[in-house]
């Protein structure tokens, strides 16, 4: 049995999958979404045709998203802005498919040092650390376990042998 999905549901699957970071594939997205891969393709190709309604304000040449700005763009319009009143900011923001607050945003990290373009570089480092982490933890665990099981043992072994005799023949 098929599910049918409604027609916002696969305009906002289009949205995401156009709006999504460089480190998120296709399929991630679908498997998100629980579609499968072919059908959000499907949806995709669909949009681009134009076959997919109010899609079209998506399929536009593809503009630069304000996280995609490079350091030294990202300086170069926090200094043309600085000199703007509040008015002729936002108009110069328009023109340049960015905020105010993202301006705001950018000046303040130039100010404290930090940057949110090497937050992105750093995602797939932070990825495999926290995989390491993961595996680590594990194999700790697993070693505790046998420990616990060792120590287990011999305290039995002792028990035996006070028991019993330090040999099967020699009772105490």
């Amino acid at each position: 049995m098929s599910i049918r999905h409604t027609q916002s549901f696969k305009i906002q699957a289009v949205e995401k999958v156009l709006n999504r970071s460089p480190q998120t594939n296709i399929r991630e997205i679908a498997d998100s979404l629980g579609v499968g891969y072919s059908t959000l393709g499907r949806w995709i190709s669909k949009s681009k045709k134009h076959e997919l309604k109010n899609i079209d304000f998506m399929i536009k040449t593809k503009e630069k998203r304000p996280q995609d700005w490079s350091l030294e763009e990202r300086l170069n319009i926090v200094i043309v802005c600085a000199s703007l009143d509040e008015e002729k900011m936002n108009a110069y923001c328009r023109e340049q498919g960015v905020y105010p607050h993202h301006i705001k945003q950018w000046k303040a990290d130039f100010a404290s040092g930090q940057s949110s373009v090497s937050k992105v570089k750093l995602q797939p480092q932070i990825k495999q650390l926290k995989q390491e982490n993961k595996a680590l933890k594990k194999e700790l665990n697993r070693k505790e376990k046998a420990l616990a099981e060792a120590a287990a043992l011999l305290v039995l072994k002792k028990k035996v042998n006070k028991l019993w005799g330090n040999e099967e023949g020699n009772l105490p």
